[in-house]
């Protein structure tokens, strides 16, 4: 297969078993949208992906996508921070379940995109000009520092396609959560979130399986008119997950502890509409399965050779997490 020119990292640190979220994969049937909201809007690269039919068959056989359903696909990404989280488009022509039915927070499943931003306000503002929807104003919140030191936060949770979260966040006179363009401060996306049933066991297969690291871990409560938009006080898990020596592209975990939440009923899995699969590099995929079966995780595809336009050659596998989330692992030739 033909591979981007683009130069990315793997993003494996120094002795680490896996990367960060290399590459969040999206089905959709709406492409204008998210040429729109991500190209357009997000001031991202939006490129087509060239696919033979053998392609095309080595996909499906690997992904588990019905041989009754085409597709083309699309590279987006930002150009000038290579190292944030790619995104891969697949463009459905044949219509299949919605991941989510709304912009509810309680939906369990895949949450949002995070995208870091050094200007927060001038991002909104660019939201507001084109029409994007906030799910509540901006909001201003404290960090505070093990040695006690307190910072600033800028925060924003927008809808994107396919009621997918769009959080935009800055820290003001901190480092941001991932690299943002030195042009005009925009950047993402640097995190993904997901809203898990059943958290413990989402936890252990990114620290077991992956063996990533927790960052923080703590129960919050949800805020008076807060952009989660469940019930005030509500308490939720909050935890982050960070790939060894890592300090972008992590993985939120949300659990609300209410009794609200809501099972759609479709799998967050690919070729379901919505976010269904994160990539990550491995410098050992067979260490990742000998971890994944000792956990009795379920293997969707075992090793074998894939060639990928993002990714590159080399050996993959297509593991499940607890929670139905389909995890794509790739170790480059």
């Amino acid at each position: 297969m033909q591979k981007t020119t683009l130069n990315i990292p793997n993003g494996i640190g120094e002795g680490a078993l896996t990367g960060y979220i290399h590459t969040a994969t999206i089905c959709t049937v709406d492409l204008k949208t998210y040429q729109h909201f991500y190209g357009e809007v997000m001031k991202m690269n939006f490129d087509a992906v060239p696919l033979t039919g053998e392609d095309k068959n080595a996909q499906r056989s690997f992904w588990h996508i019905p041989e009754d359903i085409d597709y083309d696909m699309y590279h987006c990404y930002r150009p000038t921070v290579p190292s944030l989280i790619q995104l891969r488009i697949i463009h459905l022509k044949t219509a299949t379940p919605q991941i989510h039915k709304s912009y509810s927070s309680y939906e369990t499943g895949s949450f949002s995109l995070g995208f870091p931003t050094a200007d927060a306000k001038g991002m909104d503002k660019r939201m507001q000009d084109y029409g994007v929807k906030a799910m509540a104003p901006m909001q201003l919140g404290d960090i505070v520092r093990a040695n006690g030191d307190k910072g600033h936060y800028l925060e924003t949770i927008y809808q994107g396609p396919d009621y997918l979260h769009c959080v935009g966040i800055e820290r003001v006179n901190y480092p941001q959560l991932a690299p943002c363009d030195p042009a005009d401060g925009f950047g993402g996306p640097g995190y993904s979130a997901f809203v898990a049933k059943d958290s413990d066991a989402e936890v252990a297969f990114f620290t077991d399986v992956l063996e990533h690291y927790i960052l923080f871990d703590s129960v919050w409560e949800a805020a008076q008119d807060g952009a989660l938009g469940v019930n005030p006080g509500t308490p939720f898990r909050f935890c982050g997950i960070y790939a060894q020596k890592a300090a972008q592209n992590h993985y939120l975990l949300l659990d609300f502890k209410d009794g609200n939440m809501i099972d759609t009923g479709v799998q967050s899995c690919i070729p379901n509409q919505g976010l269904g699969m994160y990539s990550f590099h491995t410098s050992d995929i067979d260490k990742v399965m000998q971890n994944a079966k000792k956990m009795g995780v379920q293997v969707k595809s075992e090793i074998q050779e894939v060639s990928d336009y993002i990714l590159g050659d080399g050996k993959g596998c297509l593991l499940e997490t607890p929670n139905g989330f389909y995890v794509e692992l790739f170790e480059k030739a």
